[in-house]
């Protein structure tokens, strides 16, 4: 089967639509048509359903995406290790985290890796840490600092970071001096990220507190802003909220919560020579010890 027909497929089904992955992947718009045409060929099966929400896979196309992705991640590290066999130095390598307290060290490690391997590209990836975390296990990602997450992947932890309350100066929570389980039940609460997997609406969840949601918004620095103006309380990852610069003041959860924040990789068998190389490269920045 063509790997190539393979990534078209995916690429489409992220994108959200066949003209999108054209002109990503350099090809007309009529030539991802043949492709996934004569992919529903070979596999005799629909695998795409077009509306007006966009491109969305079929069932039977979902059973097989799994598989799909093994093929085309197979195909990418087969080319590199014939590319290292030859001598060639070619790959990719795709790294993320949603903590900005970490993109220095990051963006020095990706300088330092691209200084010794210039023919290696290197992506970097947004999302928060359980969408990070499935792209790994899905090896879409190579080098992940994220929140602890399970998956099919290495594990690696660097520190425990307490989740905190945020609330504005003049605020009473601030003059009291910590955040308890009522206080996020009685105080109006912004809700940060609604409907997405974060270590807050974990907590939320895993202690049964239902907060006074007044507001929502996916953007973090705006419900910083939220907060300060006085429009309510949130949690976020204690390790966020100090790298926001900002007139909100951080307050401690009682009873106090932490998560382990670490680096997640695929596992050893399944890096590609650049994922391997950029990784062994990260030990000495991290001081990760095997």
């Amino acid at each position: 089967m063509d790997t190539e027909k393979i990534n078209a497929l995916l690429r489409a089904l992220e994108l959200g639509s066949l003209s999108a992955a054209a002109e990503h992947m350099g090809y007309t718009p009529s030539g991802i048509s043949r492709m996934m045409a004569s992919l529903e060929e070979e596999t005799g099966l629909k695998l795409l359903i077009r509306s007006r929400d966009g491109l969305r896979p079929t069932r039977e196309c979902e059973r097989l995406l799994p598989h799909f992705r093994l093929l085309a991640d197979e195909a990418r590290r087969m080319g590199h290790v014939a590319d290292s066999l030859r001598g060639v130095e070619s790959g990719s390598v795709y790294v993320g985290t949603p903590y900005p307290a970490f993109f220095r060290r990051l963006s020095r490690l990706m300088a330092a890796f691209s200084e010794r391997h210039p023919n290696i590209h290197i992506g970097l990836l947004e999302g928060m840490s359980t969408e990070l975390a499935g792209r790994v296990e899905r090896r879409e990602a190579d080098f992940c600092i994220i929140s602890r997450r399970d998956g099919d992947f290495d594990w690696i932890p660097l520190i425990d970071d307490p989740l905190a309350a945020m609330a504005a100066p003049d605020h009473p929570l601030t003059e009291k001096g910590f955040a308890a389980v009522d206080d996020l039940r009685r105080e109006p609460f912004i809700m940060l990220h609604p409907e997405v997997d974060t270590d807050c609406s974990r907590y939320l969840k895993e202690n049964g507190i239902q907060p006074n949601i007044r507001f929502s918004c996916r953007d973090t620095h705006a419900v910083y802003h939220m907060v300060e103006a006085g429009l309510g309380i949130t949690v976020d990852n204690a390790i966020f909220a100090q790298s926001v610069h900002s007139g909100v003041r951080i307050l401690p959860l009682e009873p106090p919560h932490s998560v382990s924040i670490g680096i997640a990789v695929p596992r050893r068998e399944l890096r590609s020579p650049a994922a391997e190389r950029f990784f062994e490269m990260a030990k000495g920045s991290f001081g990760i010890v095997e």
